[in-house]
C-alpha cells in the first residue's frame, strides 16, 4: 500500500480549540480572507468558552438562526435587521465613514429606499395622503470649508404618520408617497414641503423580534427623515434627521441617532408664513444643512 503523505494538524482539545481550527486554513487563502477567518473563529471560540452553553442551548442558538434565515424574503432581510439591532449595521458604517469634524455623519440606509425617483422642483409637498403636522424643510448642501455645493442630488423618504413607508402598502398609500429627489441651485440651496416625521416599530413579528422582547427591549426607531446626499467630487452621504422630542430619541433600536442628527424643529404660528406654504398654522420648520467631504 502507497504512503499518502499528509499536513500532520494538532488534535483538538479544548484549550487550543481556535488556534486548532485556524491551522486548517490552506497555505494559498488570500490573506485577507484569512484575516477575517482567523478572527472570527478566535473570537466565537472565546464567547463559547465564556458562556458554556449546554447542549440544549447551543442548539436554541442554531435553531435561531434557521428561523431568521427562513424569515428573509425580497423585502424582508432578517439578518439585516439582526445586524441593526445588534449595533453592528452602525459600527461598520462608522468604521467606513470617518469624516473629518463639520462634516454631515453617516447613519445606517434602511431596507426601504427605492432607486430611480424623479428629480422635483423646490418646494414640492412630497406627502401625497395628506396625513400627519406639516413640515417645511430648507438648507444648504456646502463643502467643509463652507462653500456652496451646486447641482447636489438630495434623495428623501420617509414614513406617513401611521409608521409605514409606501412601500409597505402598496395600494394603500399613493405610490411615491414621502418620496422626493432634489436638486440644489447654484447657491447650494434646497427646499420641499412634507410632514413632520413619527417613530415606528421596525418588523418584530419573526426572530429578531422575539429576541428583542427577551431582552427587555423594545422595537422603536426613533422619528426621522431618510437622506442621500450625492454630488461629483464628493463623498455620498447616507443619514437621517431627528425630531428632537422624539420619546426614542435615546433608545432607537438600530442605534441610528448621533448627537449632530438631531434636527432643529421649530412649531411656527404665522397665517401668512402658512398661506404662502399651503399649510394650516401652526406648522414645522426645520433648516438642515448637509456638509460634504471631497472624495478621496
Amino acid at each position: 500500500m502507497n504512503h499518502i503523505d499528509r499536513p500532520h494538524y494538532p488534535l483538538f482539545n479544548e484549550a487550543d480549540s481556535a488556534e486548532i481550527v485556524n491551522a486548517r486554513i490552506g497555505p494559498n487563502v488570500a490573506s485577507r480572507t484569512r484575516q477575517v477567518a482567523e478572527a472570527v473563529v478566535r473570537h466565537l471560540h472565546a464567547a463559547v468558552k465564556e458562556i458554556q452553553p449546554s447542549h440544549e442551548e447551543w442548539l436554541a442558538a442554531i435553531q435561531f438562526l434557521t428561523d431568521t434565515g427562513h424569515m428573509c424574503t425580497d423585502w424582508r432581510q432578517e439578518f439585516i435587521l439582526l445586524s441593526d439591532v445588534l449595533g453592528v449595521s452602525m459600527l461598520v458604517d462608522a468604521i467606513n465613514h470617518r469624516r473629518p469634524d463639520g462634516a454631515t455623519e453617516n447613519t445606517i440606509l434602511g431596507p426601504f429606499f427605492v432607486d430611480g425617483i424623479s428629480v422635483s422642483t423646490h418646494g414640492t409637498n412630497i406627502c401625497h395622503d395628506g396625513k400627519g403636522e406639516p413640515l417645511v424643510l430648507r438648507g444648504r448642501v456646502i463643502d467643509i470649508h463652507g462653500e456652496p455645493v451646486k447641482d447636489a442630488i438630495i434623495d428623501v423618504w420617509q414614513t406617513n404618520d401611521d409608521g409605514f413607508y409606501d412601500v409597505q402598502q402598496k395600494g394603500v398609500q399613493p405610490d411615491g408617497n414621502l418620496r422626493g429627489k432634489f436638486e440644489t441651485d447654484s447657491e447650494g440651496k434646497y427646499w420641499f414641503r412634507t410632514v413632520k416625521p413619527r417613530d415606528y416599530p421596525i418588523p418584530d413579528d419573526g426572530p429578531v423580534g422575539r429576541m428583542l422582547r427577551t431582552l427587555g427591549r423594545h422595537p422603536n426607531r426613533a422619528a426621522h427623515i431618510h437622506f442621500i446626499v450625492q454630488a461629483s467630487g464628493y463623498e455620498t452621504v447616507i443619514t437621517h434627521i431627528f425630531a428632537p422630542d422624539c420619546p426614542y430619541l435615546a433608545e432607537d433600536t438600530v442605534f441610528g441617532v448621533k448627537e449632530s442628527l438631531i434636527g432643529n424643529f421649530e412649531l411656527t404660528d404665522n397665517e401668512k408664513e402658512a398661506a404662502s406654504l399651503g399649510f394650516p398654522s401652526p406648522f414645522w420648520s426645520v433648516r438642515q444643512d448637509f456638509v460634504l467631504k471631497p472624495s478621496d
